[in-house]
């Protein structure tokens, strides 16, 4: 199972000094970002829309990114995730799942669909099991990610009562968009964003994406040790967010 670290857990650790010369230089590019009012869109009441965003750059290989897509299929044929699903007052959730790279590259694979039952889950993972995974290549902009995602959120065809981003990533922001910037958006959207980060590469990203990504007052980042251990942790994920 993958570890699950809430905001307010151990304190920062170091990261590397790639890292940090990333971060500062995508601080110093950072646009200064309007705040924004919450505006619920018409259409069929839900309790979650969700936006489920998955890396696709260049750290990333082709089998990294089948493992993520083939984890997110099996989530939704678990039964837990059915019972979470119809478990809200409305009993519905709205979903997309979309890819992403360096800036301005948010690309759906599959688009808002209506979740109101185990079938509804079922079809939809087989949905994403024949999506094209297509690696992208390119940076890793997590902030730019995050401000398309509220983009998408604000299209969203039904009427939520919760908002949120679920972002999966083995990286830190090296392009674009401060995440930090961003995550203030999507607060001031009313939009929630959580973490999923794979820690085949840098052991430190937990304590990064808790101080500079996720945002919302029950925001949380579960990590997975590697690619086996990923299934087990966005079912854990999914499942807390959909509650």
């Amino acid at each position: 199972m993958g570890r699950d670290v809430s905001e307010g857990g151990q304190g920062m650790a170091k990261p590397t000094r790639r890292a940090l010369l990333a971060g500062m230089g995508a601080a110093l590019a950072a646009p200064t970002l309007p705040g924004r009012a919450w505006a619920r869109a018409g259409g069929t009441p839900v309790d979650l829309a969700l936006v489920m965003a998955v890396d696709s750059s260049a750290s990333i290989s082709k089998v990294m990114l089948d493992f993520q897509l083939r984890g997110h299929a099996a989530a939704f044929r678990d039964k837990t995730v059915h019972q979470a699903l119809t478990g809200g007052p409305k009993g519905k959730v709205a979903v997309q799942l979309a890819l992403f790279s360096g800036p301005g590259t948010l690309t759906t694979l599959v688009p808002w669909t209506l979740l109101a039952g185990t079938q509804d889950a079922l079809a939809l993972a087989d949905r994403i099991d024949e999506a094209p995974g297509v690696a992208m290549g390119g940076n890793t902009a997590l902030g730019d990610c995050i401000v398309q995602a509220v983009r998408q959120l604000d299209a969203c065809p039904y009427s939520a009562d919760r908002r949120t981003i679920d972002l999966v990533s083995n990286g830190f922001n090296n392009g674009g968009i401060d995440p930090r910037s961003a995550r203030a958006h999507a607060q001031a959207a009313g939009v929630g964003v959580n973490g999923l980060v794979i820690l085949d590469e840098y052991d430190w990203l937990e304590p990064y994406y808790r101080e500079n990504v996720v945002a919302g007052e029950d925001a949380f980042v579960i990590t997975a040790a590697n690619r086996h251990a990923f299934a087990d942790a966005f079912l854990s994920k999914l499942v807390r967010e959909v509650v």
